[in-house]
């Protein structure tokens, strides 16, 4: 692959995941810019694989409805940080759908490695706090 299309790819990427993140509670993602094998891991998820991959979306998608009023994605930053590098910056933040309106708040960022043809082959999340911790949060009256 020649280093503009590389480039090209890469910004094609980019692109894409700065339209899709911030709607993933609502819409599903395109995945022509994942490897058939993309691995993923995230604090409480581990696997490989496309399909695999599709499914955590729609998971994250049904339970967001089903559990929550609200549930946002604030995507702040995407940017390649290197050669095969891209860093999403973002927040997570809800309101459940329990009498006391918990709210759920946590901040990470999703690190993606990219294939010397520009398509990403791996996404590992880093999340601000524990999964327990956020698990907490559900448990607490809302501010509202």
């Amino acid at each position: 692959m020649s280093d503009s299309a590389y480039i090209l790819q890469v910004k094609t990427a980019i692109e894409t995941l700065k339209n899709e993140l911030p709607s993933l509670f609502e819409t599903d993602l395109s995945y022509d810019i994942y490897t058939k094998d993309i691995y993923f891991r995230d604090p409480v998820n581990t696997f490989k694989g496309k399909f695999n991959y599709r499914i955590i979306f729609w998971t994250l998608r049904f339970h967001g409805q089903l559990f929550f009023t609200s549930l946002y994605f604030d995507l702040h930053d995407v940017k390649q940080t290197a050669d095969d590098t891209i860093l999403a910056n973002w927040t997570v933040r809800g309101t459940l759908r329990v009498p006391w309106k918990a709210c759920i708040f946590f901040n990470g960022y999703s690190t993606y490695k990219l294939t010397p043809e520009g398509l990403i082959y791996e996404h590992i999340d880093t999340w601000d706090r524990q999964p327990k911790e956020i698990l907490q949060q559900f448990f607490r009256r809302g501010d509202k």
